[in-house]
């Protein structure tokens, strides 16, 4: 998992985390497919993606079947009825019913799987997204659904650095590509993300809560985001940053850019 957190946080197209983190989710927990949402499950809205050899199934779907994959069911009713986002099966939601429930029976017809298994983002909040995991035979075991649970922290991360590289590409529209000005001056695009918050006038313990992270990770990207940029100090950084293209003239909220009265990150 440490390997596959390190891969996620190195690519610069925020586009394919999700894709990267979900084709290696399956082996996880013993599945075979996934489906990922990255905004809410319902039936009338929503982005789905299909990892794998699999993901052509979705053109071919119609606009009912495709409902039935959005809204996820039985786990969205589930999750919408209280705060736990903890990792659970169809079959120990909906019980012996399972089977000859519409979503199963969608499930065999395109997927060639029988079960299911909810990894939702665990913030006890709405909308609620995050992957939904397949396989054919027997359910998954009590191991798979534990390692499920073990990696939505990295589901958390790795949707948080999608979001800002998001961000961070419409706030620099014009000539050059972000990406480019930011790998010729060696940023990774995790150092990239922690640039763009400290541009935002975020100190070290938000910028680590918007993370994911601890202050002392925080600390140690800015420390070679320094070094790489030249500068010793929040303000020369940004300014800096500023220069190169690598940050907006405003910060990311519209606030102003930082000055000599912040605090340091």
């Amino acid at each position: 998992m440490a390997s596959l957190a390190v891969a996620a946080l190195h690519e610069r197209d925020p586009g394919r985390l999700w894709p990267l983190l979900t084709d290696a989710l399956p082996g996880l927990c013993g599945g075979d497919a996934v489906i990922f949402k990255l905004d809410d499950w319902s039936a009338s809205s929503g982005t789905v993606g299909l990892s794998g050899d699999s993901a052509a199934e979705l053109a071919r779907l119609g606009d009912e079947d495709l409902g039935l994959l959005r809204t996820g069911q039985p786990f969205a009713s589930h999750y919408l009825a209280g705060t736990s986002r903890e990792p659970v099966t169809a079959r120990q939601l909906a019980g012996p019913a399972w089977p000859a429930s519409a979503t199963a029976r969608l499930l065999g017809r395109t997927l060639d799987a029988d079960h299911a298994l909810a990894v939702p983002l665990p913030q006890p909040t709405t909308p609620i997204t995050g992957c939904i995991v397949y396989r054919s035979g027997t359910d998954f075991t009590d191991d798979g659904i534990l390692l499920a649970r073990r990696a939505q922290p990295l589901l958390v991360a790795v949707d948080r650095q999608r979001q800002l590289l998001e961000q961070w590409r419409r706030l620099l529209p014009g000539a050059g590509s972000p990406d480019e000005r930011a790998a010729d001056c060696a940023l990774t695009p995790r150092e990239t993300t922690v640039l763009l918050l400290l541009a935002d006038a975020l100190t070290a313990a938000a910028i680590g809560r918007r993370l994911g992270i601890s202050d002392r990770t925080v600390h140690k990207h800015v420390e070679k985001i320094y070094r790489k940029l030249g500068t010793r100090d929040r303000v020369g950084t940004v300014l800096r940053a500023q220069q190169l293209g690598l940050v907006p003239r405003e910060g990311t909220a519209g606030s102003p850019a930082p000055t000599g009265r912040r605090r340091r990150a």
